[in-house]
């Protein structure tokens, strides 16, 4: 198995226990901002760490070029964008749609990595990514059915921006990872890390100071449960930024969608929630779709 898989489905597998995690950020009294804050707060030191550790190791770091920060700079805003919607759906009674809607990120990235870094996506791999797509629909739709959900809705448009962003801070990674002179995958993608996730906690902070003051200290107050999701965010990020360093966004992020396995198996061994027909039916073309990518790549 090619590393860039195991590493994405190790990332994946991260990012579902950080979603938990956030989740619950909200029950604790922090806002939207404080709980997108608490993923960059603590993260970012560690990336510094890390890249520190490379460096001592024998690393050269030479400073990026002027080509490395419009990449690390769009990454970075729309990532922070991304995860507000994501964090604000948890508080809608449609969360279910949204979610089904952010997973348009798929065929976004495919569609920004053929203009933006002109790697596109062979017609296999998109047959592929749209079967994975049709799963992750299926898995996401409320038990009530699509009938009872206006499309016109607050989660509907949170979802697709959510998406879209997601999709374009993707195609921003891989691009950043591109840019950095090393021969080597893994400090590529240190050094974008450390960047964004240095340039990210810098920018929310400003932001909360700005529009919503005490919740910095609140958040650091409550770094109990926060430093756990700033713990699992870097982790899930690294494992992202690694396998952008070594195989398209497009392929990467539709592998990546074993994450809503991951979720329903957590539904199922920890909750003890049935699955449905429709599920087993989602699952089977999400793991289709996932396999068909696996293989073209």
């Amino acid at each position: 198995m090619e590393l860039w898989v195991i590493v994405t489905i190790a990332a994946a597998a991260v990012q579902t226990l950080r979603f938990l995690l956030q989740k619950r950020l909200k029950g604790i009294g922090l806002s939207t901002g404080g709980a997108t804050f608490s993923r960059f707060l603590f993260g970012a030191p560690l990336a510094l760490a890390v890249l520190a550790v490379l460096v001592v190791a024998g690393e050269r770091l030479v400073w990026p070029d002027w080509t490395f920060w419009p990449y690390m700079l769009m990454g970075g805003v729309t990532q922070i964008v991304a995860t507000f919607c994501t964090v604000a759906l948890f508080s809608e009674r449609s969360f279910a749609v949204g979610i089904a809607f952010t997973k348009s990120e798929t065929l976004i990235v495919a569609l920004f990595s053929a203009v933006i870094l002109a790697e596109p996506v062979s017609n296999a791999g998109l047959i592929a990514i749209a079967i994975g797509t049709a799963g992750v629909i299926l898995l996401s739709r409320p038990a009530k059915g699509w009938g009872h959900f206006s499309i016109f809705n607050r989660a509907v448009a949170l979802g697709l921006t959510a998406g879209a962003l997601f999709g374009l801070s993707s195609v921003g990674y891989r691009g950043a990872t591109l840019q950095v002179a090393s021969d080597s995958p893994l400090f590529r993608a240190t050094v974008a890390l450390a960047a964004v996730s240095t340039f990210q906690a810098l920018a929310m902070r400003f932001w909360l100071n700005w529009r919503e003051p005490g919740e910095v200290g609140r958040v650091i107050a409550a770094w109990r449960s926060t430093a756990f999701v700033g713990l699992t965010g870097i982790l899930g990020s690294f494992g992202w930024f690694l396998a952008f360093a070594l195989m398209n966004a497009a392929y990467v992020r539709s592998l990546g969608q074993i994450e809503l396995i991951f979720s329903l198996a957590v539904s199922v061994l920890i909750f003890h929630e049935k699955v449905t027909a429709r599920e087993l039916f989602g699952i089977a073309l999400l793991a289709a779709g996932i396999v068909g990518v696996v293989a073209i790549a």
